[in-house]
């Protein structure tokens, strides 16, 4: 009988690079069940990315939608749970560090369905970020741990997770740009739209808790941003993911006129800006690792990273929030040619794993890894 594989989702995220595993899937005949928690709730949005992708709209949409950590992790634990009673799945995959990703593994896991996690060892080492929470628990539940780089794989067995639980495969993001970048300069009209010229704008996301649910720390980013972008002589574009939308109203504060608003964009619109920017901002561990894969310099608004890779390899500087800090790091990062190494692989992420998993109807094994780490390394 042929293995199926189900996945559960819920961000744009976790579309992306779930897109190439399930690709790889329809590639090989392994019949998929797709599971959208609703997490992200923008149906118009969602149905574009899987249109972009082309992926087959999910097979079920569970429509949690927000609400506090455990009201959410539970609404989606209890739906898909019942769709992997239905379904039977021989491998669960989940990606990330999001409330879905957890109740998925949970999930999973209580019913001896085998977990994969793809993206699996990034650590913040930031405990206070829910995000770190949530990666922790699914790596320590899950069967499979698809680290995308060697040092992730080396603190998944500092944690004392079995070896032959971890396979390097390279990261799905490279997957996904690489098919995609292509596509996206041929068909977006974005940068007409805004009145863009290529490399002569920045790009700015904001969205994560730290920066945004406080009013003096949102503030200062806005600020900072609006400092370089002025010093730098370029405009900067700000697609406002919801949250942020809804903090600017709540504080009742003002974006400074360097920084132009836009509504949320679909992938390939996101993607063509990340490409042609002369600098990218964010708090987005995601944008870290596309615009290091597309050769634009990267200014990180926070204190750490667990996509430090991208900082090793020269691609991303970590600032910090204040004016003065992403003053700096806009300096240091502006004009620097995108030349640097990916350390995130060469794209065949998602065959790689569906090889470890056994889904290519081979059994597997540590004859199939890409490399071995040994305890203690």
């Amino acid at each position: 009988m042929t293995a199926t594989a189900a996945f559960v989702l819920g961000t744009r995220p976790e579309i992306i690079k779930l897109a190439p595993v399930i690709t790889a899937c329809d590639r090989r005949g392994v019949p998929t069940h797709v599971i959208h928690t609703g997490q992200h709730y923008s149906e118009s949005l969602d149905e574009v990315f899987f249109e972009q992708l082309d992926l087959d709209p999910p097979d079920v949409n569970l429509g949690v939608g927000s609400g506090s950590h455990g009201r959410q992790t539970g609404e989606m634990l209890i739906g898909i749970e019942e769709q992997l009673l239905s379904v039977e799945p021989d491998v669960l995959f989940v990606q990330g560090d999001t409330n879905s990703t957890l109740a998925g593994a949970i999930a999973g896991s209580k019913l001896d369905v085998e977990v994969a996690h793809v993206e699996a060892g990034l650590r913040s080492f930031d405990r206070e970020m829910p995000e770190e929470r949530n990666r922790v628990l699914v790596d320590h539940a899950a069967e499979h741990l698809h680290a995308p780089t060697e040092e992730t794989a080396t603190r998944l067995c500092h944690e004392g997770l079995p070896d032959d639980r971890i396979t390097v495969t390279g990261n799905t993001v490279v997957d996904a740009v690489r098919l995609s970048d292509e596509r996206a300069a041929a068909t977006s009209t974005v940068l007409s739209e805004f009145g863009l010229t290529a490399g002569e704008f920045g790009l700015l996301t904001a969205h994560r808790a730290e920066n945004v649910d406080g009013r003096d720390r949102f503030a200062d980013v806005l600020r900072g941003v609006a400092a370089a972008a002025e010093e730098l002589g370029i405009e900067v574009v700000y697609p406002v993911h919801p949250r942020a939308a809804d903090r600017l109203a709540e504080f009742d504060l003002a974006v400074p006129e360097a920084i132009t608003t836009v509504e949320p964009l679909d992938f390939f619109d996101f993607l063509r800006l990340e490409s042609t920017a002369a600098l990218v901002f964010t708090d987005s561990g995601g944008v870290q690792e596309e615009t290091c894969i597309l050769g634009t310099p990267c200014v990180t608004l926070r204190y750490g990273t667990e996509r430090p890779e991208t900082a090793f390899v020269g691609a991303n500087c970590v600032a910090g929030c204040r004016p003065r800090e992403i003053r700096a790091g806009a300096r240091r990062m502006y004009g620097k040619a995108g030349d640097w190494d990916s350390p995130f692989g060469d794209g065949d992420a998602a065959e790689r794993i569906l090889d470890c998993v056994g889904l290519d109807g081979e059994p597997a094994g540590p004859d199939r890894r890409e490399r071995t780490v040994e305890p203690g390394e």
